[in-house]
């Protein structure tokens, strides 16, 4: 199992090249970001590529919406050309409040704009012509001038095609993950209620997948702490802060994804508690109304033999990327023991 977690760029680049290198002698294999509405992620890695030599490079996640699938393709070849071939294309729907309060254009067709974009990638780096005939594009696009025509990416394409991860939490997304992407990132993940919640959807996308497409790898984990100390505690605090805001916050009344998942892993009641008590202001209260349990069985916190035990249940269930969010005097030496205890 190899071990990936999040890099963020808050406009001090020298600290962000530090942080990148650091990671990667603490032997971290992975390095992703996220693209909400800070700075864009593209440029971010662009960067890090450059400071870097080992470590690989994520889009966690393109906003579909936010480009065209062909500018899609064109931003992993040139990341692709940057890095040397680390980089892994990570795209994502986001949600409605983002897409349409922050680009302005509809959340509409989220499987149809996936599959499209994801298709669509792959011919632009095979270098033929482009053509696509989907759900939510056809190149050429017709209604238009009827200038358009097939053109070829100009460029050498990418030696290889570029892995291609998907954010998804849906039953149907997460299927369409199994069938097509090379990488499945996970949000809030429980292995011990992965096959519950996930089982069917996986098995019904892994029984239409390409043969001769490797497995599916799998990115999920959580907040880790190991030892004895406040930082035990600061842990929990931030996870039990993290999934009450997703939870009560990412969305409206009956349109949050992230609510929807708490409740399929079981937590029903707390799901609409925190949400009504989040929407309504009282965001302390929403916090505490995470149940303990959920941080139990979503993070890696305690002394190392737990730790050691938790990380094994992740690694189990199939996860090939344990994704760390390390809390602790000393999160450099957090990641040099998990990445040897997963091995």
């Amino acid at each position: 199992m190899k071990i990936s977690t999040t890099i963020g760029f808050n406009g001090d680049p020298q600290r962000l090249a530090q942080q990148a290198q650091d990671l990667e002698s603490a032997g971290v294999d992975l390095l992703w970001g996220a693209e909400i509405y800070g700075y864009d992620l593209i440029s971010t890695l662009g960067y890090i590529a450059a400071k870097t030599e080992r470590v690989e490079l994520m889009t966690g996640i393109i906003p579909l919406y936010s480009r065209s699938p062909a500018l899609i393709a064109q931003t992993a070849a040139t990341l692709d050309a940057l890095s040397g071939g680390r980089f892994i294309l990570g795209l994502g729907t986001s949600g409605p409040q983002v897409i349409e309060g922050w680009h302005g254009v509809p959340f509409e067709k989220p499987m149809a704009r996936t599959r499209d974009t994801i298709e669509i990638c792959r011919k632009v780096w095979s270098g033929d012509k482009l053509t696509h005939d989907g759900k939510a594009y056809t190149l050429p696009f017709e209604g238009g001038t009827g200038l358009g025509k097939p053109i070829r990416f100009m460029d050498r394409p990418p030696a290889d095609d570029i892995r291609i991860g998907i954010a998804s939490i849906g039953p149907k997304n997460v299927e369409l993950t199994a069938e097509i992407a090379d990488i499945w990132q996970t949000i809030h993940f429980v292995p011990d209620r992965f096959q519950d919640v996930w089982g069917d959807a996986l098995a019904a996308g892994a029984a239409k997948r390409d043969p001769e497409k490797k497995p599916l790898e799998i990115i999920a984990g959580g907040f880790v702490a190991i030892g004895k100390g406040d930082h035990i505690q600061e842990a929990r605090d931030q996870a039990r802060g993290l999934i009450g805001f997703y939870v009560g916050g990412m969305g409206a009344k009956g349109k949050n994804f992230y609510n929807d998942l708490f409740k399929r892993y079981g937590w029903v009641q707390e799901a609409e508690e925190i949400q009504d008590l989040f929407l309504s202001g009282k965001r302390a209260e929403a916090m505490a109304a995470v149940p303990e349990e959920y941080i139990d069985l979503s993070a890696l916190i305690g002394d190392e033999g737990y730790v050691r035990e938790r990380l094994q249940v992740f690694k189990e269930v199939g996860v090939t990327h344990l994704n760390v969010n390390a809390v602790g005097p000393d999160s450099l030496a957090t990641f040099e023991k998990l990445k040897a205890w997963s091995e």
